[in-house]
């Protein structure tokens, strides 16, 4: 399998390409953010569309809120640096770990700023991630959905013509590049975010047939992007942090760790030294171990990868870390399964049929000889209220 010459990043990721000397379009990208941007300007833009919106509604801005290391940093550096009022909106997905629980209220009270919280109807959840992991191989279409739509109903509804959040997807993908206008917007939301799956489309896959609670129009709305006139109507513009000031993430966790107490977390299959990545979701080792799966790379690959481009490692040590985490099965994978009410055989069989060429299928016994040596420190912690009846308790 053909991995980039710059970093460790396969040619099965999602709209990577190559040049002619081997290097991938994100490290392409990335050295284009390094040397070509003037972000003295694009500071000055920032500027421009902050002053549009400040003080002249109830918040200046809404900052859709995971608790993770970007949306942290984001909300810190609108608060402290620039002076705003800003309404947090945090879509809670159902799997939030006491230490990002701890950061979060930390942070919140560190830095004085209003909440709106909206947990979904775990039902209809639980129902979605099954049908997206059969469609696409990819469990997660109501975090993704629910995420980037439903603060967009939240500035509608309140009246906040501005949406601000991290970084922009050219940090670690090709569906965009820095050299192009990267809005948060509809078109967005359909190319990247939402697995080629609509609300509309969803309702109709589901089977309502063998659940006691059906799933209507009405309940997938959290899931639905706003009409394009309503946003039109309001002016409501929603961009990235990231396309105005350089993203580096290893400086901002370090900012958010001092200024506002942000502590990491161990992540499976993730290395220690990156502690700040991914600790929102106890769900997240799962995610990454179907990545590997279906592609043949895992979160390991993606961390690496971002320390080479930024000089901070060298190829070897990408390959090094890569061989030593990727491709475990996480402990995690066995609430998961009792979450959905399948077993490990029906899982394996699902995620196959969306296995990227070049990369092989691997099976249950591949699995079985490849499981991870522990499981995190919170892992008897993680809620089991809400698994598929008949599953372990």
């Amino acid at each position: 399998m053909k991995s980039c010459s710059r970093c460790v990043m396969p040619e099965t990721a999602e709209t990577l390409g190559f040049d002619d000397a081997g290097v991938c379009s994100v490290c392409d990208q990335v050295e284009f953010k390094q040397t070509g941007i003037d972000w003295t300007t694009k500071r000055i833009e920032l500027n421009d569309i902050i002053e549009s919106a400040r003080g002249k509604y109830d918040y200046d801005c809404i900052v859709p809120f995971s608790g993770g290391k970007d949306s942290t940093y984001t909300l810190w550096y609108l608060v402290r640096e620039l002076g705003l009022k800003p309404l947090v909106v945090r879509f809670n997905h159902g799997f939030m770990r006491p230490t990002l629980i701890e950061n979060n209220l930390r942070t919140f009270r560190t830095l004085g700023v209003d909440v709106l919280d909206f947990t979904p109807n775990w039902q209809v959840v639980r129902k979605l991630m099954f049908e997206a992991l059969r469609r696409r191989g990819d469990f997660c279409w109501h975090c993704h959905t629910g995420i980037f739509s439903y603060p967009m109903w939240v500035a509608l509804e309140k009246k906040v013509p501005l949406v601000i959040w991290g970084e922009p997807s050219a940090e670690y993908s090709s569906f965009y590049s820095y050299d192009e206008e990267e809005e948060v917007d509809e078109r967005r939301f359909n190319t990247v975010v939402n697995l080629g799956i609509n609300a509309e489309d969803m309702l109709g896959m589901l089977d309502n047939t063998i659940s006691d609670f059906p799933v209507t129009a009405r309940d997938l709305k959290p899931y639905t992007y706003p009409p394009a006139a309503d946003l039109r109507r309001e002016r409501v513009r929603s961009v990235c942090l990231g396309s105005f000031i350089p993203w580096d993430v290893r400086k901002q966790v370090d900012l958010i760790k001092d200024e506002l107490g942000w502590q990491g977390d161990e992540v499976e299959g993730v290395p220690p030294e990156y502690d700040y990545e991914k600790i929102e979701c106890f769900m997240q080792g799962v995610r990454d171990y179907i990545k590997y799966l279906k592609r043949g790379f895992g979160r390991t690959a993606h961390l690496a990868s971002i320390d080479i481009r930024n000089g901070r490692m060298t190829r070897e040590e990408g390959e090094r870390l890569v061989n030593e985490y990727d491709g475990k099965r996480p402990a995690s994978l066995d609430l998961f399964l009792d979450y959905l009410g399948i077993d490990e055989r029906e899982f394996m069989e699902l995620v196959g049929e969306h296995v990227v060429d070049p990369h092989e299928p691997l099976d249950y016994d591949w699995a079985q000889a490849h499981k991870m040596d522990q499981k995190p420190w919170d892992y008897d912690k993680w809620t089991r209220i809400g698994v598929a009846p008949g599953s372990q308790k």
